[in-house]
């Protein structure tokens, strides 16, 4: 038999059979805070569905996410940089100056902040 073919009958069945299993075997009995919308344990105010919160943590981190990964492709332009001469050297160098341009942009707009000020 094929492996592919393999592959796309045994991961159904054996995830088939491991969720038929997790029904069958585990125990069921939610208690009140389980089955509350707030699993967290602090209780909705009557009548208010939202509630306020900074955007700026989560711009934060997906601003991280997308430095990180530059960080990420320094490596194997380090390494390879020998092998992929110049041409490979300015496509880096011209990925780099648009990331830069990007980060130019952010501190410019506030999304990130460079002084410890708590304004």
């Amino acid at each position: 038999m094929n492996n592919l073919i393999f592959l796309f009958i045994l991961v159904p069945v054996l995830s088939l059979v491991l969720l038929g299993l997790n029904l069958l075997l585990s125990t069921h009995n939610p208690d009140e805070s389980k089955v509350s919308p707030y699993e967290c344990g602090f209780l909705g105010i009557e009548g208010q569905t939202r509630s306020t919160f900074q955007i700026h943590f989560y711009i934060v981190g997906l601003l991280f996410l997308v430095f990180d990964l530059e960080i990420l492709l320094l490596m194997p332009i380090g390494v390879t940089l020998y092998q992929v001469s110049t041409f490979g050297f300015s496509i880096a160098i011209i990925f780099f100056i648009i990331l830069t341009i990007g980060f130019v942009l952010e501190i410019s707009s506030g999304a990130v902040s460079l002084s410890n000020s708590n304004n």
